[in-house]
């Protein structure tokens, strides 16, 4: 037990100071997010709290000394080191997906179970490349990714530990710890964004975790996917919908549903608060769900499925509204 609290102190306290350095000090000025036609913010604000979020991770992890293939790291790296590039400087877009990619193959190559099958392998790498992505296009209001960091990587590690993989469980837990002292800082009104440094190693954690948690038998292929439901549906649905509207799909949008909630009128604290209840609620499903036998199992996701079809059609009655109200 003092591990985990050792673990979670160090990795929550240096996540705090760092990030709040990073947001007064004068590397706030190295990277700044300007107000675009996908912000929801109006003035410029740092983007550089994902770095003092990955040194509260990497502090914590110090505790635990974790044995992870090499691959792992030189993917990690890669992303971090590639996306803060992106953060000062500004990538294309085609740099950022190959980059992806290539850090989704060595990730999915440290894996040998996945050697087995050429589609499963495929499938991996395109997963973790897509939730890299995602968490990206989700970053985009006040405490809304710290916040399905904070819920989805404290499941993952509740799960884990309940499965005896009790190293698996506080890597995880180290990742909850310092998204927490990230949101210190993020969480409305924001004096700190991740930036791309941030959001795309996140997303690239959580995929990563989840199939390695799934390869260890910690949980069923499906409970990443449930647990990170928030952020993959949103994302997902609004690609596929800008995607049949003919829309670019690779330019800055407000259409995420997210998006269409803080400025239906719910604004950034009150769409946190209603994301954390929807995250809270994915994640208690999911660990429900896998102690469930499978008749049970399938009705807990098909009813999550129900859930998630209803808030769509809601938002998209409300939003047609409001625009109809604006026009």
């Amino acid at each position: 037990m003092w591990l985990a609290i050792s673990t979670v102190l160090t990795a929550f306290f240096v996540a705090v100071l760092s990030v709040g350095w990073l947001a007064h000090s004068r590397a706030a000025r190295l990277a700044l997010d300007q107000p675009n036609a996908r912000s929801l913010h109006t003035s410029p604000v740092p983007r550089t709290g994902g770095i003092g979020l990955l040194l509260g991770v990497a502090a914590g992890w110090t505790w635990i000394a974790p044995h992870l293939p090499w691959l792992f790291w030189a993917a990690l790296l890669l992303l971090i080191g590639v996306s803060l590039l992106d953060d000062l400087r500004g990538l294309s877009a085609a740099v950022r997906l190959a980059t992806h990619l290539f850090a989704a193959m060595l990730m999915a190559s440290a894996l040998p179970a996945l050697h087995e099958s050429l589609l499963l392998f495929a499938v991996a790498v395109l997963a973790i490349g897509w939730m890299c992505n995602l968490y990206n296009f989700m970053d985009g209001s006040d405490g809304l990714a710290g916040g399905m960091a904070v819920s989805g990587f404290l499941v993952y590690a509740v799960a884990a530990w309940l499965s005896g993989s009790v190293q698996f469980a506080l890597l995880n837990l180290a990742v909850a710890a310092a998204a927490t002292g990230f949101l210190v800082h993020n969480f409305h009104p924001a004096r700190i964004f991740l930036g791309d440094a941030g959001a795309v190693p996140l997303g690239f954690l959580a995929a990563s975790f989840g199939i390695v948690g799934w390869l260890q038998h910690d949980w069923t292929w499906w409970f990443p996917l449930l647990v990170f439901s928030p952020f993959i549906v949103d994302a997902s649905v609004t690609l596929a919908r800008r995607q049949l509207s003919g829309a670019r799909v690779w330019e800055a949008h407000r259409d995420h549903y997210y998006q269409r909630l803080v400025q239906l009128g719910l604004g950034h604290r009150g769409t946190a608060f209603a994301e954390y209840a929807l995250m809270a609620t994915s994640g208690i499903a999911a660990l429900w769900a896998v102690s469930l036998g499978e008749h049970l199992r399938l009705a807990v996701i098909a009813t999550t499925c129900v859930l998630y079809a209803g808030l769509i059609l809601v938002i998209e009655r409300r939003w047609r509204e409001w625009q109809r109200l604006h026009a």
